[in-house]
């Protein structure tokens, strides 16, 4: 009796092992399994490139001119070059946002300070435009074709000139676009390296390190940049340290975030540094063909300000701003400081080793 009763116990469904799992017990279930982080991960990166690609098509793919900082000499009685300036913001659909000069000489140094983009000035009964590729290589050729129409147009006789030309080995002025983007992110990149290879590292250990690897792979992308391609002629010393605060800030941003956040750190670190400060830091297609919201906050990112201040120190030495710096360093004081101050809760560390028993 008891072995039937038995074999047929063995059969019967009992207790938590028989019933089936409420929908409670699937989803605490599921969420600790890999595959719900799994499952975050697909929707993200489907998002992900989505908005990638979003982001660099609405801000590259048709530069559109809004208001171009241009000096103007002014000269008594040129009526040739109302006409023209007319003629120039019926072409581009915008306006050209004037300011008078003096002379030509006052001019030239606001293009040199970045302050303009371009010079006009009356020449006979003609004009004479004067643009600068270095300033901005989309500007200088938004500029050129349509004075090259507009000239004709209005009957107004024009000369454009380049004078502030790219260097031969970067006609289209993307190479500091290329090292700063190189920099930007392989700093974050190398931040996600040491948490994940180099976890045990303390809070001291951490920065220190990226200091080290930011400022090996400032010289390594200046040097290939420079000595090696030859594509740009740079002022060393500057480049390089310029790229290595670059790769330091982007990756005590990383840092910053993963302290905050933990393992999610990429999120917000993609989409600042990558998603919003790349498109809008003026190397590929400058501040004043950029939407009027990427022109202003490109600025105040940190791929923005890296460009800048590279830009600045190739093509306009001597003229050099403070502005691009600042913005560099506060950030990275800003994530050193979340970093130090919260560095309990940041996924890496060591215990501290055990002191020595008395007497041993």
């Amino acid at each position: 009796m008891r072995d039937h009763e038995g074999e047929h116990g063995a059969h019967a469904p009992h207790g938590a092992h028989g019933r089936p799992r409420t929908a409670a017990e699937r989803w605490a279930a599921f969420r600790s399994s890999p595959f719900l982080p799994a499952t975050v991960l697909l929707v993200i990166l489907a998002a992900a490139a989505g908005l990638f690609a979003g982001s660099y098509t609405y801000a590259m793919a048709n530069p559109t001119p809004r208001h171009i900082p241009t000096a103007v000499v002014t000269t008594p009685a040129a009526p040739q070059q109302e006409t023209f300036v007319a003629g120039m913001e019926r072409a581009l659909n915008a306006s050209l946002r004037l300011t008078g000069y003096a002379t030509y000489d006052k001019a030239r140094a606001a293009v040199d300070e970045q302050r303009e983009y371009a010079v006009l000035r009356a020449r006979g009964r003609g004009v004479e435009l004067d643009v600068s590729g270095a300033s901005g290589a989309t500007v200088a050729q938004v500029l050129s074709e349509a004075a090259a129409k507009v000239g004709p147009a209005t009957g107004v006789p024009v000369t454009v000139r380049d004078i502030k030309p790219l260097q031969h080995g970067d006609p289209r002025g993307l190479a500091l676009f290329y090292i700063s983007l190189a920099a930007v992110i392989i700093g974050f990149v190398g931040a996600i390296q040491l948490s994940v290879h180099a976890r045990g590292l303390n809070p001291a250990e951490r920065i220190a390190f990226t200091v080290a690897y930011a400022l090996l792979g400032g010289f390594a992308i200046a040097a290939v940049a420079d000595w090696w391609l030859g594509a740009l002629r740079l002022p060393f010393a500057e480049s390089w340290m310029i790229l290595a605060l670059t790769m330091f800030t982007s990756g005590m941003v990383f840092t910053m975030f993963n302290t905050l956040i933990g393992r999610w750190a990429m999120l917000p670190t993609w989409g600042l540094m990558v998603l919003l400060g790349n498109p809008s830091s003026g190397g590929a297609v400058s501040w004043p063909l950029l939407p009027s919201v990427l022109g202003l906050i490109g600025r105040w990112l940190p791929p923005g300000a890296s460009v800048n201040a590279q830009h600045t120190a190739v093509y306009f030495r001597g003229h050099q701003h403070a502005f691009p710096f600042l913005v560099l360093a506060g950030w990275a004081l800003v994530s050193c400081t979340v970093f130090w101050v919260w560095r309990h809760r940041h996924p890496g560390g060591r215990e501290p080793a055990p002191a020595p028993a008395a007497g041993s």
